[in-house]
């Protein structure tokens, strides 16, 4: 296997970690198959955290993590035992394995059980550039929130209450090995900076905010402009209406259209389409989108937010289409639910990397106006949305928009529709990308939607 060495910062520990890491998931298979296992898996972590969070000037907690996890699966043939431990002593160590194995030994066959294939496991580990740890101490996290948090008070006074700030700074290394003799190292870190504001008094209150978030430092926002988002964005929830029953474009912020994606990517997974509890049975190769949409899968993005070189059952990572030209290219697998359907995985075992729809639009500003008339959405609540059957009803919030303008604020408002059918009205995909998270998208137009208002 070619692995790239880490570059190794002064006082970093973190290759020290992995190799100790990497040593006992050793030792874990080792004693599996002593035990007669006929395969193995052990997954490894270690996380280290500081997170603080500051409210109207004053600190509320300063809080320090230290966690440590060692889960341990083996399969005799077709029977699978799982057990887990954040206990490296060598006694606790043994025992979970002893633990896994008297589980595996009293369940029934699974014929999708067992590993990954062995010619599918990654052989090739590129440098991705996620590692980027913050000697981030605690008063200098007090001094970032609490800047961040005066800043948007301060910003305007109507601003008349706050929710608080909070900077937060973690990292990650570990380790997955199997029996076929693959072992696998990770190590990443997130930042956070993030300021929730209230506006308004009495039942004309509002409250929202705004956070960035990044793997490095330096791609984080600047404190105060972060408190000065979050102020922006709570005054102009103030004094909001609602509106009359009736069908309009919907325009989707970016922070809120990846939860669109979200939707397609549950329904595609694998074990929904196992369960047969998804309305996207059988459709691989199917018209879902425009056929200009485009989504594709990037999982060696530098510096991207869920990069990797394998998934989580060591399979090879690879960039491919979701959907290619409005249409369905694949599901999304594991080794095991791709069992299930007497498929391929697709390296796709604890999620998607890095997703990025193509745009086809400009800003959000250039998208309203090619909207006209319609409903800006910001906010979503609620959880109705409905796998099976693909009926989406969930409370919104957000902003009227006419002739192509932003005119006053609205809440109170259901959005509703079928996924099926909004997927198919979408006419806009912007380049305004959010980067806070690994779905990458902009803002996106739904052309028609039911609105349920109260007037």
């Amino acid at each position: 296997m070619n692995v790239i060495a880490p570059e190794v910062a002064v006082g970093d520990d973190s290759p020290a970690r992995l190799e100790r890491l990497a040593d006992i998931s050793q030792q874990l298979l080792q004693r599996a198959r002593a035990l007669g296992a006929s395969q193995a898996e052990v997954s490894c972590s270690e996380d280290r955290g500081l997170e603080v969070n500051v409210r109207l000037g004053e600190v509320e907690t300063v809080q320090s993590t230290r966690d440590r996890g060692i889960a341990v699966t083996v399969y005799f043939g077709q029977r699978k035992g799982s057990a887990s431990t954040a206990d490296l002593h060598e006694a606790s160590l043994l025992a979970t394995v002893e633990q896994a194995c008297a589980i595996a030994r009293h369940t029934e066959d699974d014929p999708a059980a067992g590993l990954a294939e062995a010619d599918l496991m990654a052989r090739d580990f590129p440098e991705l550039d996620g590692w980027h740890p913050w000697e981030l101490q605690a008063d200098e996290a007090v001094d970032l929130a609490l800047a961040c948090e005066a800043a948007g008070r301060q910003a305007d006074a109507q601003i008349r209450n706050s929710d608080g700030a909070s900077v937060s700074s973690m990292q990650s290394v570990s380790v997955y090995a199997n029996s076929h003799g693959f072992i696998g190292r990770e190590r990443g870190t997130h930042h956070s900076i993030g300021c929730a504001l209230i506006a308004g008094t009495g039942d004309g209150m509002q409250r929202d905010g705004w956070y960035t978030g990044a793997l490095a430092r330096e791609d984080l926002e600047d404190p105060a402009s972060v408190g000065r988002r979050a102020a922006e964005r709570t005054i102009a929830r103030l004094q909001p209406r609602s509106l009359p029953t009736g069908s309009m474009p919907v325009l989707y912020a970016p922070e809120v259209a990846r939860s669109l994606v979200g939707h397609l990517l549950s329904a595609v997974s694998g074990g929904a389409l196992y369960r047969q509890a998804s309305f996207l049975l059988d459709s691989v190769d199917q018209q879902l989108f425009p056929d200009w949409m485009q989504i594709e899968e990037l999982p060696h993005l530098r510096r991207g937010l869920r990069s990797a070189a394998f998934d989580g059952d060591g399979v090879a990572t690879r960039a491919s289409a979701l959907v290619r030209d409005g249409v369905l290219q694949r599901y999304v697998l594991g080794s095991y639910s791709a069992r299930k359907l007497g498929l391929q995985t697709t390296a796709n075992a604890g999620g998607v990397h890095n997703l990025q729809l193509a745009a086809n639009a400009g800003s959000l500003q250039d998208i309203a106006v090619q909207m006209g008339n319609g409903l800006l959405v910001t906010e979503l609540m609620g959880q109705g949305v409905n796998g099976v059957t693909g009926d989406y009803s969930r409370g919104a919030g957000g902003f009227r928009v006419e002739n192509g303008q932003i005119q006053y604020p609205v809440d109170g408002i259901t959005i509703a529709g079928n996924l099926r059918d909004m997927f198919m009205a979408i006419e806009a995909v912007g380049s305004d990308v959010d980067p806070r998270s690994h779905i990458r998208t902009g803002s996106i137009l739904v052309g028609r939607m039911t609105i349920a208002g109260n007037d």
